[in-house]
Protein backbone atom coordinates (compact mmCIF):
# COMPACT_ATOMS: atom_id res chain seq x y z
CA UNK A 1 0.00 0.00 0.00
CA UNK A 2 1.11 3.50 -0.78
CA UNK A 3 -0.11 6.72 0.71
CA UNK A 4 -2.00 8.91 -1.72
CA UNK A 5 -3.63 11.58 0.35
CA UNK A 6 -6.67 11.60 2.57
CA UNK A 7 -7.30 7.88 2.14
CA UNK A 8 -3.62 7.19 2.59
CA UNK A 9 -3.26 4.11 0.49
CA UNK A 10 -2.90 3.25 -3.14
CA UNK A 11 -3.82 -0.34 -3.84
CA UNK A 12 -2.28 -1.58 -7.10
CA UNK A 13 -1.53 -5.23 -6.49
CA UNK A 14 13.15 22.65 5.44
CA UNK A 15 12.27 25.53 3.77
CA UNK A 16 10.21 26.38 0.75
CA UNK A 17 12.18 25.88 -2.44
CA UNK A 18 12.68 28.87 -4.72
CA UNK A 19 13.67 28.80 -8.39
CA UNK A 20 16.36 31.39 -7.60
CA UNK A 21 18.30 31.68 -4.33
CA UNK A 22 16.76 34.05 -1.82
CA UNK A 23 19.06 35.40 0.85
CA UNK A 24 18.51 37.47 3.96
CA UNK A 25 14.82 36.68 4.36
CA UNK A 26 13.10 35.76 7.60
CA UNK A 27 10.95 32.64 7.72
CA UNK A 28 7.83 34.81 7.55
CA UNK A 29 9.13 36.69 4.51
CA UNK A 30 10.06 33.42 2.85
CA UNK A 31 6.55 32.10 3.43
CA UNK A 32 5.01 35.28 2.04
CA UNK A 33 7.30 35.12 -1.01
CA UNK A 34 6.24 31.50 -1.53
CA UNK A 35 2.55 32.33 -1.31
CA UNK A 36 2.87 35.28 -3.67
CA UNK A 37 4.77 33.15 -6.18
CA UNK A 38 1.82 30.80 -6.55
CA UNK A 39 -0.87 33.49 -6.63
CA UNK A 40 0.75 35.04 -9.71
CA UNK A 41 -0.78 32.19 -11.70
CA UNK A 42 -3.86 30.14 -11.04
CA UNK A 43 -3.99 27.93 -7.99
CA UNK A 44 -6.55 25.29 -8.91
CA UNK A 45 -5.77 24.81 -12.60
CA UNK A 46 -2.55 24.72 -14.56
CA UNK A 47 -1.20 24.11 -18.03
CA UNK A 48 0.92 20.96 -17.91
CA UNK A 49 3.03 21.09 -21.10
CA UNK A 50 4.37 17.55 -20.80
CA UNK A 51 0.80 16.26 -20.91
CA UNK A 52 -0.44 18.87 -23.35
CA UNK A 53 -3.44 19.72 -21.21
CA UNK A 54 -4.75 22.30 -18.78
CA UNK A 55 -5.64 20.41 -15.62
CA UNK A 56 -7.42 20.79 -12.32
CA UNK A 57 -4.56 20.35 -9.85
CA UNK A 58 -6.24 17.95 -7.43
CA UNK A 59 -5.90 14.45 -8.83
CA UNK A 60 -8.08 11.42 -8.17
CA UNK A 61 -7.02 7.91 -7.19
CA UNK A 62 -9.51 5.07 -6.94
CA UNK A 63 -7.74 3.58 -3.94
CA UNK A 64 -11.00 3.28 -2.02
CA UNK A 65 -14.29 2.18 -3.47
CA UNK A 66 -16.60 5.16 -3.77
CA UNK A 67 -18.94 3.26 -6.06
CA UNK A 68 -19.69 4.12 -9.64
CA UNK A 69 -22.02 6.99 -8.71
CA UNK A 70 -19.39 8.50 -6.42
CA UNK A 71 -16.76 8.35 -9.14
CA UNK A 72 -19.14 9.84 -11.69
CA UNK A 73 -19.57 12.79 -9.35
CA UNK A 74 -15.81 13.04 -8.86
CA UNK A 75 -15.14 13.06 -12.60
CA UNK A 76 -17.27 16.15 -13.01
CA UNK A 77 -14.38 18.05 -11.39
CA UNK A 78 -11.28 15.89 -11.41
CA UNK A 79 -9.23 15.55 -14.57
CA UNK A 80 -6.01 13.78 -13.60
CA UNK A 81 -6.94 10.19 -12.80
CA UNK A 82 -4.56 7.63 -11.32
CA UNK A 83 -6.16 4.39 -12.46
CA UNK A 84 -5.69 0.63 -12.26
CA UNK A 85 -7.92 -2.10 -13.76
CA UNK A 86 -8.42 -3.33 -10.20
CA UNK A 87 -10.38 -0.17 -9.40
CA UNK A 88 -13.71 -1.55 -10.61
CA UNK A 89 -16.06 1.31 -9.71
CA UNK A 90 -13.66 3.88 -11.11
CA UNK A 91 -13.19 1.83 -14.28
CA UNK A 92 -16.90 1.89 -15.09
CA UNK A 93 -17.28 5.60 -14.37
CA UNK A 94 -14.08 6.50 -16.21
CA UNK A 95 -15.00 4.59 -19.36
CA UNK A 96 -18.21 6.59 -19.62
CA UNK A 97 -16.43 9.88 -18.98
CA UNK A 98 -13.80 9.15 -21.63
CA UNK A 99 -16.48 8.37 -24.21
CA UNK A 100 -18.08 11.75 -23.56
CA UNK A 101 -14.90 13.84 -23.57
CA UNK A 102 -11.57 12.06 -23.97
CA UNK A 103 -9.49 15.23 -24.14
CA UNK A 104 -10.75 16.52 -20.80
CA UNK A 105 -8.96 13.81 -18.81
CA UNK A 106 -5.37 12.82 -18.18
CA UNK A 107 -5.33 9.12 -17.33
CA UNK A 108 -2.34 7.45 -15.70
CA UNK A 109 -1.81 3.69 -15.65
CA UNK A 110 1.08 1.25 -15.41
CA UNK A 111 2.19 -2.36 -14.96
CA UNK A 112 1.85 -3.96 -11.54
CA UNK A 113 5.49 -5.01 -11.85
CA UNK A 114 7.66 -3.18 -14.34
CA UNK A 115 10.81 -5.22 -14.78
CA UNK A 116 10.45 -6.52 -18.33
CA UNK A 117 9.56 -4.80 -21.62
CA UNK A 118 6.95 -7.38 -22.59
CA UNK A 119 5.08 -6.96 -19.32
CA UNK A 120 5.08 -3.19 -19.73
CA UNK A 121 3.69 -3.39 -23.25
CA UNK A 122 1.00 -5.89 -22.25
CA UNK A 123 -0.07 -3.63 -19.39
CA UNK A 124 -0.27 -0.58 -21.64
CA UNK A 125 -2.20 -2.32 -24.40
CA UNK A 126 -4.48 -4.01 -21.87
CA UNK A 127 -5.29 -0.65 -20.30
CA UNK A 128 -6.19 0.77 -23.71
CA UNK A 129 -8.59 -2.09 -24.34
CA UNK A 130 -10.15 -1.91 -20.88
CA UNK A 131 -10.79 1.83 -21.09
CA UNK A 132 -11.69 1.79 -24.78
CA UNK A 133 -9.23 4.55 -25.69
CA UNK A 134 -6.47 5.00 -28.24
CA UNK A 135 -3.86 6.41 -25.89
CA UNK A 136 -2.89 6.77 -22.24
CA UNK A 137 -1.83 10.23 -21.11
CA UNK A 138 0.69 8.74 -18.68
CA UNK A 139 2.17 5.27 -18.49
CA UNK A 140 4.35 4.92 -15.44
CA UNK A 141 6.51 2.44 -13.63
CA UNK A 142 5.53 2.08 -9.99
CA UNK A 143 7.91 2.47 -7.04
CA UNK A 144 11.08 2.49 -9.09
CA UNK A 145 13.73 0.22 -7.58
CA UNK A 146 11.21 -1.90 -5.66
CA UNK A 147 8.38 -2.77 -8.05
CA UNK A 148 10.08 -1.81 -11.31
CA UNK A 149 13.50 -1.29 -12.87
CA UNK A 150 14.63 1.50 -15.19
CA UNK A 151 16.73 -0.73 -17.43
CA UNK A 152 17.80 0.12 -20.95
CA UNK A 153 15.30 -2.38 -22.32
CA UNK A 154 12.43 -0.88 -20.32
CA UNK A 155 13.38 2.62 -21.45
CA UNK A 156 13.41 1.50 -25.07
CA UNK A 157 9.95 -0.02 -24.68
CA UNK A 158 8.56 3.15 -23.12
CA UNK A 159 10.03 5.16 -25.98
CA UNK A 160 8.45 2.80 -28.53
CA UNK A 161 5.04 3.02 -26.89
CA UNK A 162 5.33 6.79 -26.97
CA UNK A 163 6.42 6.81 -30.62
CA UNK A 164 3.50 4.54 -31.52
CA UNK A 165 1.08 6.98 -29.91
CA UNK A 166 -0.14 4.46 -27.35
CA UNK A 167 1.16 6.62 -24.52
CA UNK A 168 1.82 10.34 -24.49
CA UNK A 169 4.05 10.56 -21.44
CA UNK A 170 6.36 8.12 -19.66
CA UNK A 171 6.69 8.38 -15.90
CA UNK A 172 7.75 6.72 -12.68
CA UNK A 173 6.79 6.87 -9.03
CA UNK A 174 9.88 6.95 -6.87
CA UNK A 175 10.87 7.37 -3.22
CA UNK A 176 14.62 7.77 -3.79
CA UNK A 177 14.83 11.55 -3.95
CA UNK A 178 18.45 11.78 -5.04
CA UNK A 179 17.80 9.44 -7.94
CA UNK A 180 14.59 11.31 -8.75
CA UNK A 181 16.56 14.54 -8.99
CA UNK A 182 18.95 12.95 -11.47
CA UNK A 183 16.07 11.56 -13.54
CA UNK A 184 14.38 14.96 -13.51
CA UNK A 185 17.52 16.55 -14.91
CA UNK A 186 18.44 13.94 -17.50
CA UNK A 187 16.24 11.03 -18.64
CA UNK A 188 13.51 10.09 -21.11
CA UNK A 189 10.87 10.64 -18.43
CA UNK A 190 8.04 13.12 -18.86
CA UNK A 191 6.61 12.80 -15.35
CA UNK A 192 7.75 12.08 -11.81
CA UNK A 193 5.35 10.99 -9.07
CA UNK A 194 7.04 11.77 -5.77
CA UNK A 195 6.43 11.79 -2.05
CA UNK A 196 5.97 15.35 -0.84
CA UNK A 197 4.13 16.71 2.19
CA UNK A 198 4.63 18.98 5.19
CA UNK A 199 6.41 16.22 7.10
CA UNK A 200 8.61 15.16 4.17
CA UNK A 201 9.90 18.23 2.38
CA UNK A 202 13.18 16.79 1.12
CA UNK A 203 12.04 17.14 -2.49
CA UNK A 204 12.57 20.89 -2.10
CA UNK A 205 16.32 20.33 -1.88
CA UNK A 206 16.84 17.07 -3.78
CA UNK A 207 14.34 17.13 -6.66
CA UNK A 208 12.84 20.55 -7.36
CA UNK A 209 16.17 22.33 -8.10
CA UNK A 210 16.78 19.85 -10.95
CA UNK A 211 13.46 20.29 -12.74
CA UNK A 212 14.17 23.53 -14.59
CA UNK A 213 16.21 22.14 -17.50
CA UNK A 214 13.64 19.65 -18.86
CA UNK A 215 10.47 20.60 -16.98
CA UNK A 216 9.01 17.13 -16.37
CA UNK A 217 5.53 17.12 -14.87
CA UNK A 218 5.45 16.55 -11.10
CA UNK A 219 2.66 14.68 -9.32
CA UNK A 220 2.83 14.69 -5.52
CA UNK A 221 1.43 11.91 -3.42
CA UNK A 222 1.47 11.05 0.31
CA UNK A 223 -0.04 14.50 0.96
CA UNK A 224 -1.23 13.52 4.46
CA UNK A 225 1.81 11.35 5.26
CA UNK A 226 -0.25 8.21 5.82
CA UNK A 227 -2.78 10.32 7.76
CA UNK A 228 -0.11 11.24 10.32
CA UNK A 229 -0.61 14.90 9.41
CA UNK A 230 -4.28 14.59 10.39
CA UNK A 231 -3.65 13.83 14.06
CA UNK A 232 -1.66 15.56 16.78
CA UNK A 233 1.79 14.14 17.57
CA UNK A 234 2.74 13.57 21.20
CA UNK A 235 2.91 16.83 23.11
CA UNK A 236 1.22 18.92 20.43
CA UNK A 237 -1.28 21.37 21.93
CA UNK A 238 -2.33 23.41 18.93
CA UNK A 239 -4.76 22.82 16.12
CA UNK A 240 -4.40 19.95 13.65
CA UNK A 241 -4.46 20.32 9.85
CA UNK A 242 -7.24 19.03 7.66
CA UNK A 243 -6.68 16.95 4.55
CA UNK A 244 -7.54 20.03 2.54
CA UNK A 245 -4.73 21.95 4.26
CA UNK A 246 -2.33 19.17 3.25
CA UNK A 247 -3.34 19.32 -0.41
CA UNK A 248 -3.06 23.09 -0.44
CA UNK A 249 0.41 22.81 1.08
CA UNK A 250 1.56 20.60 -1.79
CA UNK A 251 0.02 22.92 -4.36
CA UNK A 252 1.77 25.91 -2.78
CA UNK A 253 4.93 24.68 -4.46
CA UNK A 254 5.27 26.10 -7.98
CA UNK A 255 7.00 22.83 -8.92
CA UNK A 256 3.98 20.60 -8.20
CA UNK A 257 1.52 20.25 -11.06
CA UNK A 258 -0.95 17.85 -9.43
CA UNK A 259 -1.42 16.38 -5.96
CA UNK A 260 -3.25 13.07 -5.68
CA UNK A 261 -6.14 12.49 -3.31
CA UNK A 262 -7.70 9.20 -2.28
CA UNK A 263 -11.12 10.03 -0.81
CA UNK A 264 -12.74 7.23 1.18
CA UNK A 265 -16.27 8.60 0.90
CA UNK A 266 -18.27 11.06 -1.14
CA UNK A 267 -18.26 13.36 1.90
CA UNK A 268 -14.44 13.40 1.92
CA UNK A 269 -14.47 13.98 -1.82
CA UNK A 270 -16.64 17.07 -1.40
CA UNK A 271 -14.58 18.33 1.54
CA UNK A 272 -11.40 18.09 -0.51
CA UNK A 273 -12.92 20.02 -3.40
CA UNK A 274 -14.28 22.69 -1.05
CA UNK A 275 -10.83 23.11 0.51
CA UNK A 276 -9.26 24.01 -2.82
CA UNK A 277 -11.84 26.72 -3.33
CA UNK A 278 -10.17 28.57 -0.46
CA UNK A 279 -7.25 29.21 -2.77
CA UNK A 280 -3.57 29.38 -1.80
CA UNK A 281 -2.44 29.10 1.80
CA UNK A 282 -1.57 32.31 3.58
CA UNK A 283 2.04 32.81 4.70
CA UNK A 284 0.91 32.10 8.26
CA UNK A 285 -0.74 28.85 7.19
CA UNK A 286 2.40 27.73 5.37
CA UNK A 287 4.49 28.41 8.48
CA UNK A 288 2.00 26.52 10.66
CA UNK A 289 2.03 23.47 8.39
CA UNK A 290 5.81 23.41 8.27
CA UNK A 291 5.99 23.59 12.04
CA UNK A 292 3.38 20.85 12.40
CA UNK A 293 5.15 18.74 9.79
CA UNK A 294 8.43 18.98 11.68
CA UNK A 295 6.66 17.86 14.87
CA UNK A 296 5.13 14.90 13.05
CA UNK A 297 8.42 13.92 11.43
CA UNK A 298 10.21 14.03 14.79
Amino acid sequence: MWDIGQGDSLIIGGEFDFPQPVFGLTNRKRARRAAEEVTVGEFTVRDVPRLGKRLFRLGLSGSFELGEAGYREALERFQYVFWSPRMKGLTRALRGALVRDRERYAVSAGPLLGYFPGAARRAAEGALRTLGVEYLDVFQLYWLGRMSAFTGAIQEELAKLREEGKIRAAGVSIHDRVRAGKLAEDSILDLLMIRYNAAHTGAEQEIFPYIARRRPAVVAYTATAWRRLLRAPAGWKGRVPTAGDCYRFCLASPHVDVVLSGPRSVAELRENLAALEKGPLSPEEILFLREFGRAVHG
